[in-house]
């Protein structure tokens, strides 16, 4: 996700065509502040995830197979390739990456904790993982973020905001052992798929405002994504068991994906000035692949696999 935003922020300002060495530096390095994120995260939550995710093999503190003293060792390697490559590239982008890890810091460690904040929580999350990348996407391709961008940026803003609202669904029992005042455990399920459901039509809103093409058919298409993610959170408001939950919404924020992704390539045809019949071809291609993957999904729920990161 980190990498997607930042290809879009290269994207909307025509730069993605143009190779450059700084893009694949940058890439590491955020792929390095989410592994710095992550483990820092991990030794924070300890207690937490014991009782969320006992054998997740993306936990390996809790499954046994890494001590606290090897993520740190891995945390502090991280933070040193975010530093050393975003400084490569320029101080603005170092900068930047440098705020990125205060974040991570403020969000898990005491005395803010950000984490256990019912409001910030989601917010600081949806900062760290969409402006800040598409930020420095703006930065590396030697532009600035524009007065008119800024619709593009809300939507994307509020569309991430409708997914990251419903994570704490899967830690809902850990969270009410030790007190995490998550959204969801202090309004219930059904504020919570309302609030996600208000900002995804409110992103939806504001990306089709801002999206620099107003062929209705290209718009029709790129709708049917969205169209799939209310129909997955209408299915999450519906079922009660957790399994269906996380199956519920990661078919949704696989949706999420493919509408992103979609964007991106629309966004690099119009770089390369393809006429809008071979712009309409490629919409409508990838949206029906990830349509098949959607239906199949949704006919067959015991295909899916529940994955978290690793």
């Amino acid at each position: 996700m980190l990498i997607l935003f930042f290809l879009l922020g290269i994207a909307i300002h025509q730069k993605i065509t143009i190779f450059s060495l700084d893009y694949i530096l940058i890439v590491i390095a955020l792929a390095s502040s989410y592994v710095a994120a992550t483990t820092i995260n991990d030794i924070a939550d300890k207690k937490i995830d014991i009782i969320n995710h006992p054998s997740s093999k993306g936990r390996p503190l809790i499954t046994g197979e890494a001590t606290e003293k090897d993520l740190y060792f891995v945390h502090l390697f991280a933070v040193v390739i975010v530093l050393i490559f975003s400084w490569i590239v320029s101080v603005k982008t170092l900068l930047i990456l440098v705020l990125s890890l205060l974040i991570n810091y403020i969000y898990s460690l005491p005395p803010l904790k950000l984490s256990y904040r019912t409001y910030f929580a989601p917010l600081i999350l949806s900062f760290a993982y969409v402006f800040i990348p598409y930020w420095l996407g703006t930065v590396v391709a030697q532009s600035a973020i524009k007065e008119q961008e800024l619709f593009f940026i809300v939507g994307l803003l509020s569309l991430f905001f409708g997914r990251i609202i419903l994570k704490d669904f899967r830690d809902r029992k850990g969270d009410a052992l030790y007190g995490k005042p998550t959204f969801i455990l202090r309004y219930g399920k059904k504020a919570t798929c309302l609030l996600s459901l208000f900002s995804i039509i409110l992103g939806n809103i504001f990306i089709f405002i801002s999206l620099p093409t107003k062929n209705l058919i290209i718009i029709f298409i790129l709708e049917l994504y969205i169209l799939g993610i209310i129909f997955m959170l209408y299915k999450l408001f519906k079922v009660t068991d957790h399994e269906s939950e996380q199956i519920a919404i990661g078919i949704g924020a696989k949706m999420g994906n493919g509408f992103l992704i979609t964007i991106l390539g629309f966004l690099i045809l119009l770089e390369y000035k393809a006429p809008t019949q071979i712009q309409i071809l490629f919409v409508g291609i990838i949206t029906g692949i990830f349509l098949l993957n959607f239906i199949m999904l949704v006919r067959k729920p015991e295909n899916a696999i529940i994955g978290y990161r690793g």
